[in-house]
């Protein structure tokens, strides 16, 4: 590839904010979040933030998604300009969503996020949004 071909791409790429990550969708749940698929009723998973999750199947990897770390950010939603504009947190993996004490406000979707986890990204009352998601 030429050099001024590649700088192209690169400028382009740039401009039009290419995924980073993975793309999934996210919902919320409320209390009580013990006890957890990884650590029963020890609250030492949880980060003092409340910025923690619960993964859905697809992340879950038999278990292995336990105290694992993504950054994550609302993209989209069925209701326009539901989600925080240039918002990303870090949540913290603390449960299987299909195991979860309270049941999420949708069913399969990548990850069941607490309620502050949900309203620091999304700013309207739906109940799932599309996120782009990776590992921190």
């Amino acid at each position: 590839m030429s050099k001024p071909l590649f700088l192209s791409v690169f400028f382009l790429a740039h401009l039009f904010h290419l995924s980073h990550g993975d793309i999934g969708t996210a919902t919320h749940y409320s209390p009580p979040y013990l006890p957890t698929a990884c650590a029963g009723n020890d609250i030492s998973l949880f980060p003092a933030s409340n910025l923690f999750a619960a993964a859905g199947e697809g992340i879950w990897e038999n278990g292995a998604a336990c105290g694992r770390q993504y950054l994550v950010r609302c993209f989209s939603a069925a209701v326009p300009m539901s989600c925080v504009p240039d918002q990303t947190i870090q949540v913290t993996i603390v449960d299987r969503a299909i195991s979860t004490v309270s049941k999420p406000a949708k069913a399969a979707t990548t990850m069941v996020l607490s309620t502050t986890a949900y309203k620091s990204i999304v700013q309207r009352n739906v109940a799932f949004v599309n996120v782009e998601f990776r590992e921190a």
